[in-house]
């Protein structure tokens, strides 16, 4: 089976290196990687595949070690919130290949209690972007040994990149005068300032936010 399209050089025309054509490579991916491949997706020559989870290390050993891809680097994980699903978790590792120039993004789906599979073992690199991914959604990674917080304080409650966190989270923190040091209290606010509707600020909501009563009076006044 051969590899996806390789580009050559053009001197004269431009300076950096040719970019691999993602011509072939849904069916390449398809071949070195089996069953453990479940759907691929090629947007604006940007290459997706989203994979078994439970068989992750597997398809990064595959896609590390192969002679034509050499995806060699992991360059970040991240994560992505769809609460209607039932995996409502999507893990993704974007891998980028020197030799060839080329970049993949690779999904793995996963619920709120399900663990993914540490690439520690494969990328050291990985524990930071994991410990961020864990921080942030919530999502754990079983043979991670340093499962801490990266971004967020130590006395944070909850993973603020989820779609159902409150916009002003669950504690604040101030300044006490009485204490003389930072202390940390629940957030007092009334519930309907926690909750985001999801609607488009250019559609406008179906209720009146505080303060717009005012503008509707100067109305009543300007007609009187």
């Amino acid at each position: 089976m051969s590899g996806p399209v390789i580009k050559a050089a053009q001197p004269g025309r431009r300076s950096w290196a040719a970019v691999a054509s993602v011509e072939g490579i849904e069916s390449y991916l398809a071949n070195i990687l089996g069953d453990a491949l479940l759907a691929t997706e090629v947007h604006v020559r940007e290459v997706a595949a989203l994979v078994a989870r439970e068989r992750l290390v597997e398809v990064m050993i595959r896609l590390r070690d192969d002679p034509v891809l050499k995806m060699q680097q992991l360059v970040d994980i991240c994560g992505v919130d769809w609460p209607d699903r039932p995996e409502r978790f999507e893990i993704v590792y974007n891998l980028l290949s020197m030799r060839q120039n080329l970049r993949l993004r690779v999904k793995v789906t996963t619920d709120a209690r399900t663990p993914v599979p540490s690439l520690t073992g494969l990328w050291p690199v990985a524990g930071w972007y994991e410990r961020e991914t864990w921080d942030c959604y919530g999502v754990m990674f079983e043979g991670n040994a340093d499962m801490r917080r990266i971004l967020t304080d130590y006395g944070f409650e909850g993973h603020p990149f989820r779609k159902d966190f409150p916009l002003t989270g669950h504690v604040e923190l101030r300044y006490s005068e009485e204490h003389k040091r930072v202390v940390y209290e629940p957030v007092k606010l009334a519930q309907d300032f926690r909750s985001f509707d999801f609607l488009s600020p250019w559609e406008g909501t179906d209720y009146v936010l505080p303060g717009d009563e005012k503008a509707e009076e100067m109305k009543e006044h300007k007609r009187a």
